[in-house]
C-alpha cells in the first residue's frame, strides 16, 4: 500500500508543478525542482523515512532508462544537422569536460578542501549513474557525487535562460552543448523549452560527456591528485 501511495502522489504533485509551471513559466518553478522540494518537505514533516518512500520511487526510478532512451526520438529527427556539425559537437563537449574538470579541481585547491571531497566533486558534469561510478574508481564519495550532480543539473536548469540571455547565445548547437555536458539530464530536459534541435544536442551532449568523463575524469585524477 506504501508503494502505491508513493507513486501515485509523486505523480500528482509533479502535474501539478507542470501546471503551475506553465502559468509561470520562471526557471525558479521548473517542476523537477519544485516537485523535489514538496516531496522533501512532506517526508520530513511527516517523518517518512526514505526507505519506506523508495518502496513506490523505486518503481518510478526505473523509468529514467526509458525516459533517457526517449531523448533518441528528437536526436533522430535532427540526425542530419547533428552530422553537419559533429566535429563542433565534438569538440565543444570536449573542451567543456576538461574546462569543468580544471576550474572545479583549481577553485578546491585554492579553498585547501580535502583531497577526498575534491575527488568526490570532480565527476559532478557526469550523469548521475556513470557519474557515481567513476566516483568510487577514484577514491570519491558516490553519495556525496550523487548530490553534486543534482546540484549541477538544478543550478544550470536555473540560471541557462540568464547565462544564454548575457552571453547572447542564439544558437541551438551552442546552447545543448552547454546544457548536455555541464547539467545532463535536469539541464537538457530544460532544453525543451528552446525546440527539437537544442534538445537534439543536448541529448547527444548528456550521453557522449558520460563516456568522455568517464574515460578523462580517471585520469585528470591520476595527472593531478
Amino acid at each position: 500500500m506504501q508503494a502505491v501511495i508513493s507513486i501515485i502522489s509523486t505523480v500528482i504533485i509533479f502535474l501539478l508543478m507542470m501546471k503551475l509551471h506553465k502559468r509561470f513559466p520562471y526557471p525558479i518553478f521548473m517542476p523537477i525542482l519544485t516537485s523535489t522540494i514538496i516531496m522533501l518537505a512532506g517526508l520530513l514533516l511527516l517523518n517518512i523515512p526514505y526507505d519506506v518512500y523508495m518502496e513506490g520511487g523505486r518503481y518510478l526510478q526505473h523509468l529514467l532508462g526509458p525516459a533517457v532512451v526517449a531523448l533518441a526520438y528528437p536526436l533522430y529527427n535532427q540526425w542530419e544537422m547533428v552530422m553537419k556539425y559533429k566535429y563542433t559537437i565534438l569538440s565543444g563537449i570536449l573542451i567543456a569536460m576538461v574546462s569543468g574538470l580544471i576550474s572545479i579541481y583549481a577553485l578546491l585547491v585554492i579553498f585547501k578542501i580535502d583531497k577526498e571531497l575534491i575527488l568526490t566533486a570532480l565527476p559532478k558534469s557526469i550523469t548521475t549513474p556513470v557519474a557515481m561510478q567513476v566516483s568510487e574508481s577514484i577514491g570519491g564519495i558516490p553519495p556525496l557525487t550523487a548530490v553534486l550532480v543534482m546540484i549541477a543539473g538544478f543550478t544550470g536548469a536555473l540560471l541557462a535562460a540568464v547565462m544564454f540571455k548575457i552571453g547572447r547565445i542564439e544558437s541551438p548547437i551552442s546552447r545543448g552543448i552547454a546544457m548536455g555536458s555541464a547539467s545532463h539530464g535536469v539541464g537538457t530536459a530544460k532544453l525543451v523549452d528552446y525546440g527539437e534541435l537544442d534538445l537534439s544536442i543536448g541529448s547527444i551532449s548528456l550521453g557522449l560527456s558520460a563516456v568522455i568523463g568517464a574515460v578523462v575524469c580517471p585520469i585528470f585524477a591520476f595527472l593531478f591528485m
